[in-house]
């Protein structure tokens, strides 16, 4: 995936956080358990943060002509992985889901781990 086409996504997904945080504030408040809405918050933190992470990398790839591609994808595997996973529980009440959430977070911290390793023989 080309840089821009990353900073379009990782724009979408960032607006999806905003939006699906609102969502639990407001219409799963009365709904969810706050166990439940807990995990609604973790999910939305998570993706927001790697929303804004995919955004950055994609600079730093840009400005210092380091290929982050693994990087890029794993932490976007991990934003739909991890945060998906428990959006679904959520709302399907279906514990089971948790079982793929850790997935998602090897996706983020190889993803992250890979972006240093780059930065380390690259940089």
């Amino acid at each position: 995936m080309s840089n821009p086409t990353i900073l379009i996504l990782a724009s979408f997904l960032a607006a999806l956080a905003v939006g699906l945080g609102a969502f639990g504030a407001h219409a799963l408040e009365e709904s969810l358990s706050p166990k439940r809405l807990d995990t609604w918050n973790t999910a939305v933190t998570y993706h927001m943060w790697h929303a804004l992470a995919l955004i950055g990398l994609a600079l730093v790839s840009k400005v210092f002509e380091v290929d982050l591609t693994w990087s890029l994808n794993l932490i976007g595997a991990g934003i739909f992985v991890f945060s998906g996973s428990l959006y679904l529980l959520c709302l399907t009440d279906t514990s089971w889901l948790g079982a793929i959430t850790p997935i998602g977070g090897i996706c983020f911290i190889l993803g992250w781990v890979l972006a240093g390793w780059k930065f380390i023989t690259q940089i």
